[in-house]
């Protein structure tokens, strides 16, 4: 019973021993398999190298059509009815309206004033025309009696010599009478035709105040110039401003200064994207080049577009960005304004160029370079660039089928605090 107790147990000392050296083993193994794996390799490939640039905007139709705040004399105008964001309207509906109490007041003002300058053009053409038959009438006595002093003239030479000298006086008098009123006729006519003249002025101006009045409250309901979707501004109408704030859009209540954009209604025969790009890719773009817009809300095919106009830099000094603007050539009738979208710009390809990754190229003190993998070492070997893109990169100075690391060998073999036999640094082995 003992010896079978001690065969037992010799059984399970063995197997334990067994299963603790076969893990053990395999732990060893896994670990020099993960040391091959700790530097990625990468060859030199000789082919055609498209160099892209990405960034992300938004779309919007083109040739916008902005709806703003009226110029009527006010200094601030109230939003009594706004369109939500994102309705639909169709050519001449109503988009936005402002309160018209204040233009409303005026128009009934300018109606009196109107009807009273009207009143008063009446009175002041029946008095002059009543004052011009008092002119003429006068004008036709003082004639008669001037015809009648003449008369009197001729018995002259069978009358007194008194009589005929009062004769005389009376037509010496009738005379320079008759004479005085023919040359003040046309002034005194004209003097009373100014008074008419004075009160058409008055009522021209009322006509024009209410002109005015209806002109404004007609342009304080802002219509749709064309179909489509409703884009409402942001409303900048803020006593303080900080880096970062989010300006909230326009609401019924909010009050807006005459000149401000409102809302706008993008033109969605011709869509727009808006990207940012970084300065160091300013130079690479031109006008007309090709690329694709990607919908994140539209997965599938990406549209094709290109490049319709460059904005000026922007921006601090340590991250320079300005504005790219994209024409959509081929628009998706599922596009929706402020949609976020992703942007392919193909700036240029080289034909037949040897590149490797971008990973895979480094720089130090002012020395480039790539780990070469020779004979389960690495060497570093210096590398042209002639051309850099966001993950490729062309270079001359390796042939090509050459494997370089995508990782810094030096970089590992300091992490594990040791350097490997056959491993070498850039310093070490140039």
């Amino acid at each position: 019973m003992k010896s079978l107790l001690r065969l037992i147990a010799a059984v399970v000392v063995l197997s334990a021993l067994g299963v603790g050296a076969w893990s053990a083993y395999r732990k060893v193994e896994e670990w020099k398999r993960g040391e091959e794996r700790t530097v990625p390799l990468a060859q030199v490939i000789r082919g055609d190298v498209a160099f892209p640039i990405t960034a992300k905007g938004s779309v919007q139709g083109g040739n916008s059509k902005m709806l703003i705040a009226p110029m009527t004399g006010s200094r601030e105008l109230t939003i009594t009815q706004l369109s939500k964001p994102g309705e639909l309207v169709k050519e001449g509906d109503v988009v936005a309206q402002f309160d018209t109490t204040e233009e409303s007041f005026k128009l009934r003002e300018a109606e009196f004033d109107l009807r009273e300058a009207e009143q008063m053009v009446s009175q002041a053409t029946a008095e002059t025309a009543a004052r011009e038959e008092e002119l003429t009438a006068e004008l036709i006595v003082a004639r008669g009696e001037l015809e009648q002093a003449r008369l009197e003239s001729r018995r002259n030479p069978l009358l007194a010599a008194i009589v005929v000298q009062q004769n005389e006086l009376m037509l010496r008098d009738a005379t320079d009478r008759v004479a005085k009123l023919e040359k003040e006729y046309p002034q005194r006519k004209a003097a009373a035709r100014a008074a008419v003249t004075i009160q058409e002025a008055s009522l021209k101006k009322a006509g024009v105040m209410a002109a005015t009045a209806k002109r404004n409250i007609e342009m304080m309901t802002l219509k749709a110039p064309t179909a489509g979707y409703v884009n409402i501004e942001s409303n900048t109408s803020s006593n303080f401003f900080f880096p970062g704030m989010t300006f909230p859009m326009f609401q019924v209540g909010d009050t807006v200064r005459a000149g401000m954009a409102v809302a706008q209604i993008p033109d969605f025969s011709t869509w727009e994207a808006s990207v940012v790009i970084t300065e160091a890719d300013r130079g690479l773009l031109a006008i007309g080049q090709p690329a694709q817009v990607r919908a994140l809300a539209l997965p599938g095919k990406p549209l094709a577009a290109k490049v319709s106009n460059l904005g000026g830099t922007s921006g601090p000094p340590w991250e320079r960005r300005f504005e790219c603007k994209l024409a959509v050539v081929e628009p998706s009738a599922a596009l929706r304004p402020g949609m976020s979208v992703r942007v392919q710009i193909l700036t240029e390809t080289m034909k037949n160029a040897l590149w490797v990754p971008t990973q895979a190229v480094f720089e130090s003190d002012g020395r480039r370079f790539a780990y070469v993998s020779e004979a389960g070492s690495f060497v570093a070997r210096d590398v042209k660039i002639v051309r850099r893109g966001e993950s490729q990169v062309v270079i001359e100075g390796l042939a090509e089928g050459t494997s370089v690391a995508l990782a810094s060998p030096d970089q590992k073999d300091s992490a594990k605090g040791k350097q490997p036999a056959g491993k070498s640094s850039p310093a070490a082995r140039p």
